[in-house]
């Protein structure tokens, strides 16, 4: 929804829907994907087969290799009475990503997370009626701008804060541009 008049539309509804009840927030993605019992080749599919990374773990790239998968997590959440489905998005920063060699793909990996989740909301929407929402999920990185990770040398930093700012911008705009309705962090 990068148009602007639907992603204005979307917005006016999510505030109505707001100011006349609780909104029910779905459950744990991370929960729903241990059910499936994925094995390596599961997490690489066709696509990253010749990854010279272990990708077993990596629960944002199923987005990319089991998106069916990861839709009908979602729908699951909503048939069982959730106004806002998240993203499976949680460590898709370039700085998470980087843990399996996949930070470039951070965008990616936003972009087509929201993308999935919106269809699911737009066809359960359109089958019931009801108002329905994504959030764009920003979760922490593996590396924090205001600790040590090296006791020896205190004063040592393993990210700088400009890089969390460029990391996370780049969520942010695939997340917007996927067309979410609200970004949780």
């Amino acid at each position: 929804m990068s148009d602007n008049a639907p992603r204005a539309s979307q917005l006016a509804s999510l505030t109505s829907a707001l100011a006349q009840r609780i909104l029910i927030l779905d459950g744990a993605m991370g929960t729903m994907i241990q059910r499936a019992r994925l094995a390596e080749e599961d997490y690489r599919g066709e696509r990253f087969r010749a990854w010279p990374r272990e990708l077993r773990g990596n629960n944002d790239l199923l987005t990319l290799t089991q998106p069916q998968l990861i839709r009908d997590i979602h729908v699951q959440y909503l048939k069982a009475g959730a106004d806002i489905v998240e993203t499976n998005t949680f460590n898709s920063t370039s700085v998470a990503l980087a843990d399996y060699g996949m930070e470039g793909f951070a965008r990616e990996f936003n972009l087509a997370a929201a993308r999935l989740a919106r269809d699911a909301v737009r066809e359960f929407r359109a089958a019931h009626d009801a108002p329905r929402f994504v959030a764009g999920v920003l979760g922490p990185t593996n590396k924090t701008a205001s600790i040590s990770p090296d006791v020896n040398d205190p004063g040592f930093r393993a990210i700088r804060f400009d890089e969390l700012v460029d990391a996370y911008r780049e969520a942010v705009d695939g997340l917007l541009d996927g067309g979410v309705d609200l970004v949780l962090v």
